[in-house]
């Protein structure tokens, strides 16, 4: 059956998004064990989470398996500084909401259904400091409704219905990897499924030309998927979402951004092609977070056709 759940993510939400997972360390800063962080270990495969933030619900996700050991991630950098190295890790597939949803702006629904003990939100609407709470089927399918969040279901790929080029054949070699996994990295070379929705919870739109409508963007992939880790491959950090020219510019390095935001352009690039695709070379296209600065910095070096 599935469950819900509400996840607190104040301090790390952008590193649990991109990266598709929910962590936490095993006990408190003291060696005492917290219900906050066993709940971890009561996630099932299926089970549905909602990400709160600010005072907002920002995503809704689906636990893709039950929670394992693992390492404090590297991406939270200082973040949890009195947090023990080892804790629990789920992997979660985030959506992105559009609604900008405000639990507190509804109290008068939410409240009588919220538990009584391991509350995630006070009656005034404000959010308990603590990092997962269990909550009822009859609240979690209310916020579906409030936050008109789509179907949510565990994508399934089948492999035998895919033609592969020789990248992705050598990937399905690695007899260490599940078909999960393989199809996973698969659809994320291609720039879909996993990889696509990590990539708009960072990224609205294309940066250029302001479009929003995401199914004319690619989701591309800044640090070339042939030369990432499986990791690398994965993080909606490594991506960006661009109109289709756009991306035939970035992707063959005739055009890239400094981590201020600024464009810069390749001496080879044809002096009429941004003339007539309509590009301002120097309009900003705003700044990047840090994890995003990092691939970036291997796109100018790398890439960019700079002479």
């Amino acid at each position: 059956m599935t469950r819900f759940w509400w996840v607190s993510q104040n301090e790390t939400f952008k590193e649990e998004a991109t990266g598709g997972f929910m962590w936490s360390p095993k006990t408190n800063k003291d060696g005492r064990k917290s219900a906050y962080y066993d709940f971890m270990t009561q996630i099932r495969r299926g089970d549905i989470i909602f990400s709160f933030v600010d005072t907002r619900i920002k995503a809704v996700g689906v636990a893709l398996g039950s929670a394992y050991e693992s390492q404090k991630p590297q991406a939270f950098g200082s973040k949890g500084s009195n947090w023990s190295p080892i804790g629990w890790r789920v992997d979660v597939d985030y959506l992105r909401l559009d609604t900008n949803f405000q639990p507190s702006e509804f109290m008068d629904q939410i409240g009588p259904l919220l538990p009584v003990k391991y509350s995630p939100l006070g009656m005034n609407g404000r959010g308990a400091q603590a990092y997962l709470f269990s909550i009822s089927n009859e609240l979690g399918n209310l916020l579906l409704t409030l936050t008109q969040a789509p179907e949510l279901k565990i994508e399934s790929v089948d492999l035998s219905e895919i033609t592969f080029n020789e990248e992705e054949q050598t990937l399905l070699s690695d007899k260490s990897l599940s078909e999960t996994v393989k199809a996973t990295l698969v659809q994320a070379r291609r720039g879909q499924g996993l990889f696509r929705r990590r990539v708009h919870l960072v990224e609205i739109g294309c940066r250029v030309t302001q479009v929003t409508a995401e199914k004319l963007l690619v989701a591309s992939h800044i640090k070339p998927w042939k030369v990432s880790s499986n990791e690398e491959r994965m993080s909606g950090n490594n991506g960006l979402f661009l109109s289709p020219h756009v991306d035939a510019l970035f992707d063959k390095g005739f055009i890239t951004f400094s981590t201020s935001g600024d464009m810069l352009v390749s001496p080879q690039l044809d002096k009429d092609v941004l003339e007539r695709w309509k590009i301002d070379p120097k309009k900003s296209v705003g700044k990047f977070n840090e994890e995003q600065k990092y691939f970036l910095d291997f796109h100018n070096r790398e890439k960019f056709k700079a002479s």
